[in-house]
């Protein structure tokens, strides 16, 4: 007998666990995503976000860091924190998988030994991805550019210490349109997120003043402006 609110060939077994990671990285002036390619089906070489299985023994995010870590060498991610549960029934073929889906940042200033069959990819022009993964970038590419508006995260997106032109570079990048660099300035030192260091860089071969050298006040994540909204300038 099938009961009324099941409808024949509906597997009710237990569903499987996989966490993944969207790590978003400021590269060649863009926001890209760490992809790497499928080498066998379903979605034979098309491109996937790293991860895997959740183990027996581990929670969601100690998972992430060990897979992200043992599959693609990433141990320079300054920031990791959980982006949404992506559970529609059939986003996968097969036996039933929930994904756990992270945000990681990785400063613009290095760049991770990553294995042969993984790229970074610019968010603005994914290629063909597997599964949902595209909306589980571009949840990451959301949720970034949100924080940025009224968090500090941009200490995760930045080196330890920078140019104000550097910084407007990072932020034009993941929001996708320019930034005033006097304005990012006032608004983050308004905050107490941004302090100068004291110290300066070479003027380089145009001259001019040093530029000052910039550094966030803290490297750990802090709501400085839980009303703001970063928004692009009016043309």
């Amino acid at each position: 007998m099938v009961h009324p609110n099941t409808q024949p060939g509906t597997d009710h077994g237990d569903a499987g666990h996989e966490v993944l990671a969207g790590v978003l990285q400021i590269r060649n002036e863009r926001l890209q995503v760490l992809l790497w390619q499928r080498a066998q089906g379903p979605h034979r070489y098309r491109w996937a976000l790293p991860g895997g299985r959740l183990a027996a023994t581990e929670d969601v995010e100690a998972s992430i860091r060990r897979q992200l870590a043992e599959k693609v060498d990433v141990q320079e991610l300054t920031h990791v924190e959980q982006l949404s549960v992506f559970s529609a029934p059939e986003r996968v073929p097969g036996r039933r998988i929930v994904a756990t889906a992270f945000l990681g940042l990785v400063p613009s200033n290095t760049d991770p030994e990553i294995p042969a069959d993984t790229q970074w990819q610019p968010v603005g022009h994914l290629p063909a991805t597997a599964f949902d993964h595209e909306s589980i970038v571009l949840a990451a590419r959301d949720r970034l550019r949100a924080k940025l508006s009224y968090t500090n995260i941009g200490f995760a997106l930045a080196p330890a210490e920078f140019t104000l032109s550097e910084l407007r570079g990072i932020y034009s990048a993941a929001l996708d349109y320019r930034v005033a660099a006097t304005n990012l300035q006032r608004v983050l030192s308004r905050r107490g997120a941004l302090q100068a260091t004291g110290r300066t860089v070479s003027a380089g071969p145009s001259g001019g003043r040093p530029p000052a050298l910039f550094r966030f006040t803290s490297r750990d994540l802090q709501i400085t402006d839980p009303f703001a909204v970063l928004r692009p300038p009016l043309h």
